[in-house]
């Protein structure tokens, strides 16, 4: 029996594509994956290290080496190797966000509700920053809190505002205001909970793995980028439904059920966001690069002095 010759330390699909990326977020954000047994993750995790330590394993082929790396990563952390809160998985995006975002837009027309469903989608937010920390620079208990409390003050305000502002328009315009709520939260939360980034920089590193400094410019980037796909994201989930149920709604059948609404909105929203999640991670590639040129000043006269410095420079640009 042969030692497989794999590296599972990189995506198994080539992530200078939009192809190979997509391909990688679709098994990375599969919801089927927290249907899976504990025994099934501790199987898994224990192929992926004797793996790693070169160990041969019975019957292991290249095929089932992937199927068990995609489900130890699914469910365990990259850095503490720690088993992972269900809810803060990767795996429970789709289910969860389809639930909280078709009960934000089923019930957006009152105070209470948009109070308490902004807030829950903030609460969930901070599980899922918290649960997928870095080992390295954890998120340390003020900066998740001052982050919680801003994004969730964020959405409420918005939507609240908003909702207010729209009561002259069409009633159709009024199921657009969630949206604005998620987006104004998402450019509040996300930079809110990365600014010790900001603040100091994010490694960078030449071509071969090395790193060279650490950039605050890189730092932007890297945040900017993630905003602008959760954003994306919760576009077709968002904007989408509001006009298939503006017509659904004048239908007899529709008046006759109306607890039908909030089903077949989070019906419509999940199969939405079962493609819209892994595509839109997909958008700017996970090893993102930068010209040394653009760089800070300080920066980049410290990577131009080293012996063949690099021209580009690449960063790890989050979820």
């Amino acid at each position: 029996m042969t030692q497989l010759k794999v590296n599972i330390d990189e995506p198994r699909y080539d992530q200078s594509t939009y192809k190979g990326r997509a391909k990688h977020f679709f098994i990375t954000t599969n919801p089927l994956n927290i249907f899976a047994s504990g025994q099934s993750l501790d199987q898994a995790k224990d192929i992926v290290e004797r793996y790693r330590k070169g160990e041969l394993v019975a019957g292991l082929t290249e095929d089932k080496l992937w199927q068990a790396k995609h489900l130890y990563d699914s469910a365990f952390h990259p850095d503490t190797k720690e088993k992972m809160f269900l809810l803060g998985r990767m795996s429970a995006q789709v289910p969860m966000n389809m639930t909280i975002t078709g009960c934000m837009m089923t019930f957006y027309k009152t105070t209470p509700a948009v109070i308490f469903w902004q807030w829950f989608n903030q609460t969930f937010n901070a599980v899922v920053n918290y649960t997928n920390r870095s080992g390295d620079t954890p998120i340390s208990p003020v900066h998740l809190g001052v982050s919680y409390v801003m994004a969730t003050g964020g959405a409420v305000t918005t939507a609240l505002t908003l909702n207010n502002m729209v009561k002259k328009f069409p009633a159709i315009i009024g199921r657009f205001v969630p949206f604005a709520a998620v987006a104004a939260a998402n450019c509040i939360n996300i930079p809110c909970m990365r600014s010790r980034e900001l603040m100091q920089g994010i490694p960078v590193l030449d071509s071969e793995g090395n790193k060279v400094g650490e950039s605050k410019r890189a730092a932007s980037s890297a945040i900017t980028q993630v905003v602008i796909s959760r954003v994306i994201m919760a576009m077709p989930g968002m904007l989408i439904p509001p006009f298939i149920m503006n017509s659904l709604e004048k239908k007899s059948f529709m008046h006759r059920m109306p607890w039908l609404n909030a089903p077949i909105q989070v019906g419509m929203i999940g199969v939405l966001l079962v493609f819209a999640t892994p595509l839109c991670c997909a958008l700017f590639p996970q090893k993102s690069s930068m010209s040394v040129s653009s760089l800070e000043p300080e920066v980049r006269d410290k990577i131009l002095a080293l012996p063949n410095p690099p021209s580009t420079v690449y960063f790890n640009k989050g979820l």
